[in-house]
């Protein structure tokens, strides 16, 4: 029997990456999933790719009405939520003494403000169900500790890990398991912007610091999107009914907590 069969999820920033490969994954696993997006015409592209079990829904996780109205739009669609993965996420780096307050609040906005208000506006309507859900946030392994360049996105990643603990504890009494998961260094297109940051503050050829972190890793390469979907479909699952207020690293060994 498929795990998911029947349920339907929202992922946030899933018209590409690794909500795209979440959203593939739990159509699979019987889903149904709003591909949910703040770029409308690539959320229907891949709802397209992905088959009659997606649709998109447009939706800007720094602004209330939007969310609300992504989610309104849920409800019309499937008549309830039973999955949120807060996914959309954003990254940017630069020395301490060359932090901008635009910077900053761009990444706290959607990152810290975008996944709290995400997940209070799906734990609202879990509770008015009456049958619990789960919720998965997306940290990293960034919010483990501190990095040199990367202070801002670190601690945004870190106040991710934090609301985890919090909500977690808090709406378990409803049936809601609020759980995270926490990359490591996953390959893909936003890795090139990435590369470019790190070129730019660690004066490196393009190319290099990509490299480098793969070599890094205990299991010999970089992450994919794919390597992080079962963890994704296990958080979304009955079998994970009894985990509560967790963060679990998939990051091919980098990190151990």
């Amino acid at each position: 029997m498929k795990r998911l069969a029947g349920k339907s999820a929202l992922i946030t920033g899933s018209a590409r990456g690794i909500g795209q490969a979440f959203a593939q994954a739990y159509i699979g696993e019987g889903a149904t999933v709003a591909i949910a997006d703040i770029n409308l015409e690539r959320a229907r592209a891949t709802a397209s790719e992905l088959g009659p079990q997606a649709y998109p829904v447009r939706m800007d996780v720094t602004e209330q009405a939007s969310i609300d109205a992504a989610f309104a739009e849920v409800i019309s669609k499937t008549g309830k939520l039973d999955i949120l993965v807060n996914n959309a996420a954003l990254f940017d780096l630069a020395p301490i003494t060359q932090i901008t307050r635009d910077s900053y609040e761009r990444l706290f906005s959607i990152n810290v403000a975008g996944t709290l208000f995400t997940l209070q506006a799906a734990a609202r309507q879990m509770i008015s169900q009456g049958h619990g859900g789960k919720i998965i946030n997306m940290a990293s392994q960034a919010g483990r500790r501190g990095e040199a360049l990367v202070g801002v996105y670190c601690a945004s990643k870190a106040a991710v890990i934090s609301l985890t603990q919090s909500a977690g504890l808090n709406l378990i009494k409803h049936g809601i398991n609020v759980n995270a998961i926490a990359p490591g260094v996953v390959d893909g297109e936003h890795w090139d912007g990435v590369d470019a940051l790190f070129a730019k503050y660690e004066n490196r050829p393009a190319g290099e610091k990509k490299r480098l972190v793969g070599q890094e890793v205990p299991y010999g390469r970089m992450g994919t999107a794919e390597d992080l979907t079962g963890m994704a479909i296990f958080l979304a699952s009955s079998e994970s009914d009894y985990i509560v207020a967790q963060t679990y690293n998939v990051d091919g060994g980098n990190w151990m907590s």
